[in-house]
C-alpha cells in the first residue's frame, strides 16, 4: 500500500492545489497481487470536513491499515473552508471537484479504471454535504457516503450559521436567503437528477445520535428515500467528532462493492 503526496496545478482555480492518496502495490502483506490484478481498480474519494484538509483521513482515521488488502485506490483531495462550492469569491471549487479532478486523476493514475459503477465518494460533516453534492450533480459517483453531513434543507439551521461570521457564509454560497433551489441546495440537485429518470447514486448515511445535525440528517433521509433513492441509513450513540467517523468509515468499506479484505486488529 503506497501513501503518497503531491501537488498538482488547478486550471480551475489558477493555482496549485495539494492532494494526497493511497495506492493498492504488490508487497509484504500481498505477495499473491499481481500487476494485472492491479489495473482498472475501484476508486474512493474521501473528502474533509471544517477546519480540515487533504491529511484528515490519514491522519485521523486508520484508512491505511484498514486498506491493506483490498484493491481500492483512495484520493483525499483539498476544499480548504470552500464548501466544495463554486464561491462568490471567484474560486470555483466545485468545478475543480466535478469536472477537472477526475481528469487530473486519470492522467497521473491510469491504473485507476474510468467507469462509473466502480467511482466512490465519502465525506465527513461538510464532507458529506459535498460528497452528496457531487453525486446528485455528476454522472460521476456510483455511490456516496455521508457521516455526519452537513445536509440542511436551508442556512437556518439551528448552530449551522454560528460556526462562522456572516461575512463568510456569504463569501461562500453568496445570498443566504436564495439558498432553497439554488444550485448548492443538494435536495434540488437531487431532484433534479431522479426527475431525469437515470440511474441514481445508491447512498450511505450515519449520525451519531448526539450530533447537533442528527435531526437534519433524519430528514434528509426521509427526503431522499422518497425521491427514490436507495440509502443505507445508520444511526447510534456518538458526536460530531472523528472519533465515532474512524469507526464509521469501515462500515463505508464493508457496503462499497469492493471485495473488502479486512485486516485484523492486534490483540
Amino acid at each position: 500500500m503506497a501513501f503518497l503526496e503531491l501537488n498538482y496545478y488547478s486550471q480551475v482555480l489558477g493555482m496549485n492545489q495539494p492532494m494526497a492518496a493511497i495506492l493498492p502495490e504488490q508487497s509484504g502483506y500481498t505477495p499473491d497481487w499481481t500487476n494485472d490484478q492491479l489495473q482498472d481498480l475501484p476508486v474512493l474519494y474521501l473528502l474533509h470536513g471544517m477546519s480540515g484538509n487533504q491529511l484528515d483521513w490519514q491522519r485521523k482515521t486508520e484508512i491505511e491499515r484498514l486498506l491493506r488488502q483490498t484493491k481500492l485506490a483512495v484520493i483525499m483531495p483539498t476544499t480548504s473552508l470552500a464548501w466544495y462550492t463554486n464561491t462568490t469569491y471567484g474560486l470555483n471549487y466545485f468545478d475543480e471537484f466535478a469536472k477537472e479532478l477526475p481528469v487530473k486523476v486519470a492522467s497521473l493514475f491510469p491504473q485507476i479504471s474510468k467507469k462509473r459503477e466502480k467511482h466512490f465518494v465519502a465525506g465527513v460533516s461538510m464532507g458529506g454535504y459535498g460528497a452528496y453534492k457531487l453525486a446528485f450533480a455528476t454522472d460521476y459517483f456510483a455511490y456516496a457516503a455521508s457521516l455526519s453531513g452537513a445536509l440542511i434543507e436551508d442556512t437556518n439551521y439551528p448552530g449551522f450559521l454560528e460556526m462562522e461570521k456572516p461575512s463568510y457564509w456569504r463569501g461562500i454560497f453568496g445570498d443566504l436567503s436564495r439558498f432553497p433551489g439554488s444550485e448548492n441546495d443538494i435536495f434540488a440537485l437531487a431532484e433534479k437528477q431522479a426527475a431525469k429518470k437515470e440511474t441514481l447514486p445508491k447512498l450511505f448515511n450515519w449520525v451519531g445520535q448526539e450530533d447537533f445535525l442528527y435531526e437534519a440528517n433524519q430528514k434528509a433521509v426521509s427526503r431522499l428515500k422518497k425521491l427514490g433513492y436507495d440509502i443505507d441509513y445508520h444511526t447510534n450513540p456518538g458526536e460530531h467528532e472523528w472519533y465515532y467517523w474512524s469507526r464509521r468509515i469501515e462500515d463505508v468499506l464493508k457496503w462499497l462493492p469492493i471485495n473488502y479484505q479486512a485486516e485484523k486488529r492486534l490483540s
